[in-house]
């Protein structure tokens, strides 16, 4: 066996790069693996979302068997996620998330602020203009 390089970390036999170090000791790469994902798909399906509600007072057609309303409801969940994780840790730790490879899950943390920054402000005009947003169903009044 020979020793560990001291810029590298061997964990099962297996050496990781110094930007994936601080993953695998926390043991949290699956997790960010899954936010940066959740989140590069869910920062563009809301703000698709907002431009549709600002515009016909409605949210998102419904789609095919649903598809297109149920990736709309869980696109705010993961954002609301991941600005409770980022909340979470910058709590606990003085900082937010770590950057993650090529510093992905920092820029989904900061593309998850502006999400719901976006969110506050179209649904209170909505809530302004109109006298109420959209529930999360689709209604007559949108899709009938």
């Amino acid at each position: 066996m020979s020793i560990p390089e001291a810029n590298s970390l061997h964990i099962n036999h297996l050496k990781y790069m110094p930007w994936q170090r601080k993953a695998a000791e926390s043991g949290n790469g699956a997790i960010e693996t899954a936010a940066i994902v959740g989140g590069l798909v869910a920062n563009p399906v809301i703000g698709w979302s907002l431009y549709t509600l600002k515009t016909t007072g409605c949210g998102l057609p419904p789609g095919p068997g649903g598809s297109t309303g149920a990736l709309e409801g869980v696109s705010y969940l993961v954002v609301v996620a991941i600005v409770g994780w980022s909340l979470y840790t910058k709590s606990k730790t003085g900082s937010g998330l770590p950057n993650g490879p090529f510093g992905l899950l920092g820029a989904v943390e900061g593309l998850s602020y502006l999400s719901l920054l976006a969110i506050v402000v179209v649904f209170g005009l909505q809530f302004f203009q109109q006298g109420s947003i959209p529930g999360p169903l689709p209604s007559d009044q949108c899709f009938g």
